[in-house]
């Protein structure tokens, strides 16, 4: 045993340095030349053309609130703590541009319920159902109070069921559900051939009011509202240190903010920061978009309705359609993901070093839509997620001043947690808890993550060994 634990991390290892020095070809069908490269040109970044980032932050500033990271976390936690107390000054500081992160290069699935929690009582899930779909609401209503130019569809996802026995499985889960008054709904492979006639679809549970949505869109759009609120934005403005206390101090490249209080939304990057390097790790999902499809094209695909689907696999497939009719994908296997040694958080050369994940992914895609092998590609490119050890976000209150407000760990879920964060932040920094005392992800502790090397080590031996992970 110990032999081949031995050969399977030399194997590992190797596959690992090797991954870095190859030059993938950048001719051909996978990559033609109407491709973008950019490492962070997603479909979601392309729907905001002409965007022009803020200033960064000179000299030192103040703030009542300074909020590190300029996603989802970070502009809805600005967003709620601006209305609900106009007089603080908030300010927010985004490394990059907003929407740089996960937000703006994620799957653009808005949905429901909380990883980690399969085995939660009937209340429990009611309850975590109940917080996600209106935390959904509340972010629909929101774009429509400000009129804010957001691509998005909310006319329901499914969750596909690949073989008879877990079909009839799902099926009984969808009857416990509705006896808890979760609204989801069950598609025999009848029915689910209605919506999408995908291979190997023995049923499915239908989702209701989940969707998609264009999070660079979101994000940049709220931007302007954020400041038309009193906060001030600084984009291009890195934190570098961060020094607690009943003041804490960020430094930045070319200044400083002095804040009674920060928010760290900063998700799979939390720990470049310093904080929870033991609870979470980066992991990098990769996506690929085609050109807009025809009704007809989409007709002959197989795709008949619906916002999107994802499978029951442990590394799960998920695709969903634009409104424009840009078919959008990722995942399907191991190599849709990728874990970097040592935290990384940026994906060398973006996806035009991720050959091997884009072709995996294309042959998933196509096992589904035998077609989709026609269908021309577009836009390719990768986005960090945060990961725990036991899928479960993290949002809460720490530091001796009880002044350092986090939101994290979305694993996969964030167009939704994220978003959700800024009321639940909100309500913790007012120091009125009631709404969301009784969630388990709130104020609680979690499973530590071995270091590195250890870290990287189990990854690629768990993931070698079983070829899959935890299901995101």
């Amino acid at each position: 045993m110990a032999s081949l634990t031995n050969a399977l991390v030399a194997q590992a290892m190797n596959l690992a340095a090797g991954a870095a020095n190859i030059a993938w070809p950048v001719a051909g069908r996978l990559f033609p030349e109407r491709l973008e490269v950019d490492a962070n040109r997603s479909l979601w970044v392309s729907g905001t053309p002409g965007y022009v980032p803020r200033p960064a932050l000179k000299g030192t500033t103040y703030a009542d609130l300074a909020i590190i990271g300029g996603g989802f976390t970070g502009t809805s936690t600005a967003y709620y703590v601006s209305r609900r107390f106009p007089e603080r000054r908030v300010v927010l500081l985004e490394a990059a541009s907003l929407a740089n992160g996960a937000s703006g290069r994620n799957g653009g699935m808005m949905l429901n319920w909380v990883n980690g929690y399969d085995d939660a009582t009937p209340e429990l899930a009611a309850r975590l159902y109940g917080v996600t779909r209106q935390g959904i609401d509340d972010l629909c209503a929101l774009i429509e109070r400000h009129k804010l130019p957001v691509d998005y569809r909310r006319d329901g996802t499914v969750t596909i069921y690949t073989d008879p026995a877990r079909a009839a499985a799902a099926h009984a889960l969808v009857e416990a559900e509705n006896a808890a008054g979760i609204p989801t709904r069950f598609y025999d492979a009848a029915a689910l051939r209605k919506h999408l006639s995908v291979e190997h679809g023995h049923g499915a549970i239908f989702d209701p009011g989940t969707g998609q949505i264009n999070g660079a869109q979101l994000v940049r759009g709220l931007g302007t509202v954020l400041e038309a609120q009193g906060v001030t934005i600084y984009e291009n403005t890195p934190v570098i240190r961060v020094r607690e206390g009943t003041t804490i101090t960020l430094t930045t490249p070319l200044g400083e903010v002095q804040a009674g209080a920060i928010v760290l939304a900063t998700n799979g990057y939390t720990g470049k920061l310093g904080y929870f390097r033991d609870a979470l790790f980066p992991l990098h999902s990769h996506v690929f978009a085609t050109a807009p499809l025809s009704a007809g094209q989409r007709q002959a695909l197989g795709w008949h309705g619906l916002a999107g689907f994802a499978d029951d696999f442990d590394r799960i497939s998920y695709a969903s359609m634009t409104g424009d009719g840009r078919l959008v994908f990722g995942g399907g296997s191991n190599d849709a993901y990728s874990y970097l040694f040592n935290n990384r958080t940026i994906y060398p050369g973006g996806s035009v070093n991720a050959h091997g994940a884009q072709v995996a992914m294309e042959e998933t895609l196509a096992r589904y839509f035998p077609q989709s092998r026609a269908l021309p590609i577009t836009h390719r490119w990768a986005g960090t997620l945060g990961i725990t050890y036991d899928r479960r976000p993290l949002m809460g209150v720490r530091g001796e001043a009880r002044n350092v407000y986090y939101s994290l760990g979305y694993c996969g879920h964030g167009v939704t947690l994220a978003n959700l964060a800024g009321e639940i932040l909100c309500d913790l920094y007012a120091g009125d808890d009631t709404r969301w005392r009784d969630l388990p992800f709130v104020n609680s502790g979690y499973h530590r993550i071995p270091p590195e090397p250890f870290r990287w080590i189990g990854y690629q031996l768990f993931t070698r060994l079983t070829g899959k992970s935890p299901r995101l």
